[in-house]
């Protein structure tokens, strides 16, 4: 495509002869998600630091020129609006209310724009800036998911396995034909035992890492008995290598520290600046986590709901944190939180309903 040698964009196209009215729709649908999309990245900007501040409206502006694209192909049919798609709508909320991570991971899929490709009215050059656009975007994004913190993830994957692990028992001991009082016993007992077993299983987890850097961090005695060694002969330069220095490294190290008197330190070992953390804070927190799904299939059940009701209500309470959590989980692995919260609610309510069938089949049996 030519290009303007003074600028070297290609120059706005004049308004297309008559173009037909679907294509004229088309257009005009592609004009406003630009638009839209601009606006979104501006309302980021203006919550963001310095730095993305400027890669936002960079890509704000990149959009706009977009926008101008298509009002010059459309001429005076630009005028008439076009509603906008739910997605961009979606993206737009999610900016103002949720946050920059949430936010940038919806918009990075939308710019990965594959109409694009298939429309032979867009240029190459804009199908080529969507693109790179998307990976602006993935970076920016990925900056803000290694900001969240650990506690965050936990909590986001602690209560998904209390949403379904609850609502598969429940299911099952009501599907094989339970009182209400048993299946509310039996919710409750799920809940504490499963939220006791991923706590021990933290506290566990903290204390082996623990004590695996205790194991791999060098004696503190050894620090003070430096000095007694015989410069001429000692074995200092081995236990470099033996922390993966190659022997000319570990020797030059060695001598580094007995002729200069330079700090004792070993390759791979955990500086004063890590902390693990506690195992008791991050057994109470895995508690909490899970508790906080499990309770979900539950609530029917304290509220007096029996039968069917008491199914379906839990059912669909669970359905709803399943969809948070798996848009959480979305923003966390870089996927689409949409698809991602269809997806966990469509695995929890198969588990669920997988185990129900089951509890029937075991209540025929037993009857």
């Amino acid at each position: 495509m030519a290009t303007d040698s003074s600028s070297g964009e290609a120059p706005a196209p004049g308004p297309a002869s008559d173009p037909p009215r679907r294509q004229v729709r088309r257009w005009r649908r592609y004009l406003a998600d630009e638009l839209q999309e601009a606006t979104t990245y501006r309302d980021l900007a203006e919550r963001s630091t310095p730095e993305e501040r400027s890669i936002l409206l960079g890509l704000a502006k990149a959009e706009e020129r977009h926008a101008d694209h298509w009002r010059g192909l459309l001429g005076d049919k630009a005028k008439r609006t076009i509603g906008r798609r739910f997605s961009t709508d979606l993206l737009a909320f999610m900016a103002k209310r949720f946050g920059f991570v949430f936010a940038l991971a919806i918009a990075g899929r939308s710019e990965t724009r594959t109409r694009y490709w298939r429309d032979p009215s867009v240029p190459e050059s804009m199908t080529a800036d969507e693109q790179v656009h998307s990976e602006v975007v993935r970076g920016l994004a990925a900056r803000g998911r290694a900001q969240l913190s650990g506690t965050f993830r936990a909590a986001v994957f602690g209560a998904n396995d209390g949403l379904v692990s609850n609502l598969s028992l429940v299911m099952g001991i009501g599907g094989a034909g339970a009182s209400p009082k048993v299946v509310l016993l039996t919710g409750v007992a799920g809940l504490l035992s499963g939220a006791m077993s991923m706590a021990a299983g933290e506290y566990v987890s903290v204390d082996s890492q623990k004590a695996l850097l205790d194991a791999s961090n060098p004696d503190p005695k050894t620090s003070g008995i430096l000095h007694h060694l015989d410069i001429n002969a000692n074995e200092l330069a081995l236990v470099y290598q033996a922390r993966g220095l190659n022997p000319k490294d570990a020797k030059a190290q060695a001598d580094e520290v007995l002729h200069r008197e330079a700090a004792f330190s070993l390759p791979g070992a955990r500086s004063e600046s890590v902390v693990v953390g506690s195992g008791i804070k991050a057994a109470a927190a895995s508690f909490c986590f899970f508790a906080s799904g499990a309770i979900f299939p539950v609530l029917p059940y304290l509220f007096g709901m029996t039968g069917l009701e008491a199914i379906i209500w839990a059912a669909a309470l669970v359905g709803a944190g399943l969809a948070i959590t798996g848009m959480c989980a979305g923003v966390l692995s870089g996927t689409s939180p949409l698809r991602k919260g269809l997806r966990q609610v469509a695995i929890g309510w198969g588990a669920a309903a997988v185990t129900y069938l089951l509890g029937l089949a075991f209540g025929t049996v037993i009857a």
